[in-house]
């Protein structure tokens, strides 16, 4: 039997965001999520979005910990500084760790493999979410930098 980290039972299931502009994107990975078990965001910290994104965020971490707190799929939010998805993996052995399809190239590349290599070891899944056509954090932010 899986050890139990939370005050709710398994499956967890592990979604990390940054949630900068929280928008239906994010929405559809979570209804997703939530269809496999109790979820748990990885919500990235400040100094975690800058250590790969380069840009510093709009909305702070704990404002940002406040919106997700509020909605109603998730369980739990814990910090993720940086792109350390093997280690949260390896310390909580979550059942499946849900991300969108958008990170097989880029920064997130390596960390993924790793990721996935991690999971296998306890029978974890990684599932990936299409990504949402027509939004990005990216393009938002800069539709409102050129304002």
């Amino acid at each position: 039997m899986k050890k139990r980290f939370f005050n709710f039972s398994r499956p967890y299931v592990f979604v990390p965001m940054c949630a900068d502009f929280f928008h239906h994107g994010h929405i559809n990975i979570l209804i997703r999520a939530n269809k496999l078990g109790n979820v748990i965001v990885g919500l990235m910290t400040d100094k975690g979005i800058k250590s790969y994104k380069i840009k510093k965020p709009f909305i702070g971490y704990n404002n940002r910990k406040k919106i997700l707190q509020n909605i109603k799929q998730i369980k739990k939010v814990l910090p993720l500084n940086g792109l350390k998805f093997a280690w949260i993996a390896k310390k909580y052995k979550f059942d499946f760790f849900v991300h969108g399809d958008d990170w097989r190239q880029g920064p997130q590349e390596k960390p993924r493999k790793n990721l996935i290599a991690a999971m296998k070891k306890w029978k974890g899944k990684v599932i990936e979410v299409p990504y949402t056509k027509g939004v990005s954090t990216s393009e938002i932010r800069r539709y409102y930098i050129k304002k």
